[in-house]
């Protein structure tokens, strides 16, 4: 069993090429930053340019030789997340690792570019349709890993299949996990087809505690003025919470399947495998939001 994972133990990664969404701020700048220390390609999937470029003018000033790429990529609109992989389809001899660890949590109810529930878009829908417009590219590289980045929140959430656009009813936290839930049906899914079919890639899922970043900027200001005076005992800062992205990322005893995140209380320290509840690994519900997944991005990942 894999246990007190940190970025120390992150072995060295030249000849790889990885992909971190959401890589210009918090939990993905930091899985970008050891990944290229240790000598991976990083492809920086990014919504903002400039915000992308100052991530990686960040890096190069600590490891001048890192090997980084900017990749324009929204997970909130469809035809982004197409171009974008078209881009690494046409462009990318192999891609080792796919980190989907973009996300936002509990905005205001808001759209996507589609039409979809943001929560559900950017967290789930994105990633679902990266992922299978990347699975050719996945599939001829030996070793190949997908990283799902969920979080304790899973364990309140359930989908709401007569209601995916919240239009009746939207309760904020409530559409995080269940936004959350659906990146670890989607992780363990993919294991049980990719195992089914003998597939070599391995699906795994991470979540990083307790982290006090950027995704926290919709949370009620009072509550995280009582909140931060506090988390230097109990929350781990983003490079601590990246450390279960990089186990999953990395650790070469991984296998499909797998769970990692904090292991005091799941709060904070260094990685360890970890568990999910029983609804995240429930087939039936799992296969309905694949099928539910694939209709609404219109990506069929083949698999």
């Amino acid at each position: 069993m894999i246990t007190n994972f940190t970025d120390r133990d992150v072995p060295d990664q030249a000849g790889k090429t990885v992909l971190v969404t959401g890589a210009n701020t918090g939990i993905g700048y930091q899985t970008a930053l050891v990944l290229a220390r240790q000598g991976a390609r990083v492809l920086l999937g990014c919504r903002n340019r400039d915000k992308c470029q100052a991530a990686i003018d960040s890096i190069r000033a600590l490891h001048p030789d890192a090997d980084l790429d900017p990749l324009a990529l929204d997970l909130g609109d469809l035809s982004s997340v197409r171009q974008a992989a078209a881009t690494l389809l046409d462009t990318e001899p192999h891609l080792d690792v796919l980190v989907n660890n973009a996300g936002v949590m509990v905005p205001p109810r808001t759209l996507t570019t589609d039409g979809f529930e943001l929560q559900l878009g950017v967290n789930h829908l994105g990633p679902f349709a990266l992922t299978g417009l990347l699975l050719p590219l996945l599939r001829q590289t030996t070793g190949a890993r997908i990283v799902n980045t969920s979080s304790n929140g899973h364990r309140m959430g359930e989908p709401d299949f007569d209601d995916l656009t919240a239009e009746h009813s939207y309760r904020p936290l409530k559409r995080y996990g269940a936004s959350k839930l659906a990146n670890l049906l989607h992780t363990y899914e993919l294991d049980r087809r990719f195992r089914a079919q003998d597939i070599p890639i391995v699906s795994a899922a991470c979540h990083p505690g307790g982290t006090d970043t950027d995704l926290s900027r919709h949370v009620s200001p009072l509550l995280i003025a009582v909140i931060r005076p506090l988390a230097g005992w109990f929350l781990n800062q983003p490079p601590q919470g990246a450390w279960p992205t990089l186990a999953a990322a990395t650790h070469p005893d991984v296998h499909g399947g797998q769970y990692f995140g904090p292991g005091w209380f799941e709060l904070s320290g260094p990685a360890t495998q970890v568990d999910s509840n029983a609804r995240s690994k429930d087939p039936a519900l799992a296969r309905r939001l694949w099928d539910v997944s694939a209709e609404l991005t219109g990506v069929d990942p083949g698999v």
